[in-house]
């Protein structure tokens, strides 16, 4: 199959590629710069430069690819997190850029749209498991997310194929966020955003990558994609701590996260979320089970 990129670089991007080659596609992705395009080719990729931005730029290089996985986003440095005016950028890659995609693809000819989303747009769930079903919440920050995700409705309205994965937080290599995590785990601190006892559904970045792969071939349709095991924040630092051969002595932000409201519900608020319908669909398994066996082989890596 013949597979468009775009966000090849990026987090998730960098793992998605290298699968997507080992897996048989022919792979083009968007490349913004001479390194980057150096990356790509290095990784079995045929770069291109194309502003994510130009519909007509976006459909010429689109002619002839069997699907477009849409990767590209902007989110800011874990420093810059809690403030708004950092997700001006993410925000406009995400309304902007996803609809020029998707209206690229359709001009195409495309037959199949992958879009990426979040799994931090459903509503606090406590303690209950959270599908696909579970009603979704709107705050500042997931603007960006719910425009994606209409684009790609739009795209399967006018009869594509259009498949919306929603992940977890990701973690692993290139996910800064988490080697900050790491990092933090070897002084003794634990990260712990909200309560305790709430629940994190994260992904490790290869097992992000491995269900592209698989959404390929998987029917269209909205697909939460997670760890098999979620843990409570405590056990995510536990975990953490534990693959540096820490313990946990202090932990933070906790309840004063709270205090954040929007800048941070993202990761307050508790997700319990549920991949069978994923696993079902595709076959998917993540080679993680949790973010405790993840972060394990992270650690070695390091």
């Amino acid at each position: 199959m013949r597979v468009f990129v775009t966000g090849g670089t990026g987090a998730i991007g960098v793992h998605t590629v290298p699968a997507l080659v080992a897996a048989g596609h022919a792979v083009t992705a968007l490349a913004r710069s001479d390194a980057k395009a150096g990356v790509l080719r290095s990784q079995g990729a045929e770069p291109i430069s194309v502003s994510l931005f130009d519909r007509r730029g976006l459909a010429d290089a689109f002619a002839g690819h069997d699907a477009v996985v849409n990767l590209a986003s902007a989110l800011p440095s874990t420093t810059a997190f809690i403030r708004k005016s950092a997700w001006t950028e993410c925000e406009r890659v995400r309304v902007e850029g996803s609809a020029a995609v998707v209206g690229a693809a359709r001009d195409a000819g495309v037959r199949h749209v992958i879009q990426e989303s979040v799994v931090m747009i459903y509503r606090d769930g406590g303690t209950d498991w959270v599908d696909e079903n579970q009603p979704v919440d709107h705050y500042p920050i997931t603007r960006g997310n719910h425009a994606a995700e209409a684009s790609a409705r739009r795209f399967a309205a006018a009869g594509g194929e259009a498949t919306i994965l929603r992940f977890g937080v990701f973690y692993g290599p290139h996910a800064a966020h988490s080697e900050q995590i790491l990092d933090m785990a070897r002084w003794h601190i634990g990260f712990v955003p909200g309560r305790s006892d709430t629940y994190l559904s994260s992904i490790h970045v290869a097992d992000a990558a491995s269900a592209v792969v698989a959404a390929l071939t998987a029917p269209g349709g909205t697909y939460n994609v997670v760890d098999d095991r979620p843990l409570t924040k405590r056990e995510y630092a536990e975990a953490c701590a534990a693959a540096v051969g820490r313990r946990i002595w202090i932990s933070g932000p906790g309840r004063l996260g709270l205090l954040l409201g929007d800048r941070l519900t993202s990761i307050t608020r508790s997700l319990r979320v549920s991949n069978k319908r994923f696993r079902d669909a595709s076959g998917w398994r993540p080679r993680y089970p949790s973010a405790a066996e993840g972060y394990r082989a992270m650690a070695q890596l390091r």
